[in-house]
């Protein structure tokens, strides 16, 4: 009964005419004003750096093929860039009246989100811009707001890239991490060790698993990223994961054989910890990854390493006996403290996966951060094991942030490894953790993984709309809207999200009533269909 009042209330919701803005994350503060800034084809702009890249941005993106006029005065502007230090880092005001918009911040991250908000507020009749009075306020939630998208076991076209990058900005993240190390590709080009590239970067055999990026190429998306205020973190995975550069170097295996690289999971094929060449090899490739990324923290993997050969290899055998370690799980904290010593030595925090601290051992060195991830698996175990060691802590549950999951089984995922936006929105473990506080977690990530060959044509649908959930919870820092209101402005949203084409998109599980939202052009168009499982099955690929 209450799926059905909740249809009838979508269904009441889309005859009423609305006011407000709707802009995907919510800005914190916003209060509505009378009147509308109308602005024609000519239109008069203040700043104090007309060279900036966000106000080409703004050029492009909100005013289109407007021509723009640039006056040395803000009152004789219709728009107004001003700098104002009083505002927080990343933090924007954006006052619109009928007679002039004057947007603020106190630096260029600031006035790129300002950009975004008003890519969604702007609206178009007869040739004119349209802007709502109002007055905006607003400014992050958390510090570390990230988008994760798996580059290695499925490759990506640059323009993919770029592509998300754009998504992952007009949803105010600031960090995109690019997992570009897998048993299925090595995708970054490493100058030392060219077969890295040239064989690791394709033993995958599926559709779409086969290229590398140059290092040029990695420059040109390091750049763009850049000018939309997103920080790209590299993951290079280790000591696991690592079948596609041991098939191209067995050497740096535990015993010197050609890797055997696993279509689906991973396999005993890790990087050997016992063998001096290995970590001069590793820290080789860690020199050209810093010269190329000026992030200042690099991921280093961590999961999913299985001890087996470590167990039966004399080297790591003899590395644990010289150095007095407990056994394997204690030579892979050794073994991910030097490398993250290494990194400190040039002035970069090293990320791991929650794994390596499951439990207690060789202890990590002061630029460790911990991304805990496994909820489904170890619940909040890594969470709370970094934060008793005083680790950063980055939050991304798989439990509700994993984009991958689908909305129904599929594929290698089962119902239990399924969610949908409801889900997410309300139940979201990591968004519980950010709740308390603790200043040692430093935000959210979400992602997207490609295992089972989720292919470019695939990612979209993925993604939307839990992403417009997860990218709420990262940015918006007052009292979440009920879940129903949530969903009303997903589907009211009509401008600034249309970069994406996609075909029928699945919101809710069948057991909640199917709840579809039909999108032609661009995320959101206005129209749904109410109708049950057994009518039409949206999320089969």
């Amino acid at each position: 009964m209450k799926y059905l009042l909740l249809i009838i209330f979508f269904l009441v919701s889309l005859t009423v005419v609305t006011h407000s803005q709707i802009v995907f994350p919510s800005p914190n503060q916003v209060k509505m004003r009378k009147g509308n800034l109308t602005l024609g084809r000519e239109i008069s702009m203040y700043a104090e750096d007309t060279t900036m890249f966000y106000l080409n941005f703004f050029r492009t993106e909100v005013l289109c093929s407007t021509s723009v006029r640039w006056m040395k005065k803000e009152s004789e502007a219709d728009i107004c860039w001003m700098t104002d230090s009083s505002l927080s880092p990343e933090g924007y005001r954006i006052n619109i009246s009928p007679q002039q918009m004057v947007i603020m911040a106190c630096d260029e991250r600031g006035f790129t989100y300002a950009v975004q908000t008003l890519r969604q507020w702007v609206t178009g009749s007869g040739g004119n811009l349209i802007f709502t009075c109002a007055d905006i306020s607003d400014f992050p939630r958390m510090q570390w707001r990230c988008f994760l998208l798996d580059s290695g076991r499925q490759y990506h076209k640059i323009s993919t890239i770029k592509k998300y990058i754009d998504m992952a900005s007009l949803l105010k993240m600031n960090y995109f991490h690019w997992h570009l190390t897998e048993g299925l590709g090595w995708r970054i080009e490493i100058k030392q060790y060219p077969r890295l590239a040239q064989v690791g970067g394709s033993v995958g055999k599926g559709e779409e698993q086969q290229g590398f990026y140059t290092q040029e190429e990695i420059q040109e998306v390091i750049e763009y990223a850049g000018q939309r205020n997103i920080t790209i973190v590299p993951e290079i995975d280790m000591p696991g994961h690592a079948e596609a550069a041991l098939s191209a170097y067995p050497e740096f295996s535990c015993f010197g054989l050609p890797a055997e690289v696993p279509q689906h999971g991973f396999s005993q094929n890790i990087f050997c910890a016992g063998k001096e060449e290995v970590l001069h090899f590793l820290k080789n490739v860690l020199d050209e990854v810093c010269a190329l990324f000026p992030s200042p923290y690099i991921h280093l993997g961590g999961d999913e390493a299985p001890k087996g050969n470590w167990d039966k290899c004399p080297d790591c055998q003899k590395r644990i006996a010289e150095m007095n370690l407990k056994d394997s799980h204690d030579l892979q904290l050794w073994f991910a403290a030097q490398m993250a010593d290494y990194l400190k030595l040039k002035g970069r925090k090293a990320i791991f996966w929650g794994d390596v601290v499951y439990h207690d051992g060789y202890l990590l060195p002061d630029n460790t951060v911990i991304q805990w991830w496994n909820y489904r698996g170890r619940k909040d175990l890594a969470l709370r094991n970094a934060l008793n060691h005083h680790y950063p802590v980055i939050c991304s549950s798989n439990y509700y942030t994993y984009l991958n999951f689908p909305v129904t089984p599929w594929e290698g995922y089962t119902e239990a490894r399924t969610f949908d936006l409801q889900d997410v929105y309300q139940n979201n473990p990591s968004d519980k953790v950010i709740s308390e506080k603790n200043p040692l977690v430093i935000g959210m990530s979400c992602a997207l993984w490609t295992d089972y060959g989720v292919t470019e044509r695939m990612i979209d649908r993925r993604l939307f709309p839990r992403i417009l959930a997860l990218s709420e919870q990262m940015w918006y820092q007052g009292e979440l809207l009920d879940f129903p209101r949530f969903y009303q402005n997903i589907l009211q949203e009509k401008s600034g999200l249309n970069n994406w084409d996609l075909n029928l998109v699945r919101f809710l599980k069948a057991r909640k009533r199917e709840i579809t939202v039909g999108i032609s052009r661009g995320i959101f168009a206005r129209y749904f269909r109410v109708m049950s499982l057994e009518k039409m099955y949206f999320c089969k690929i």
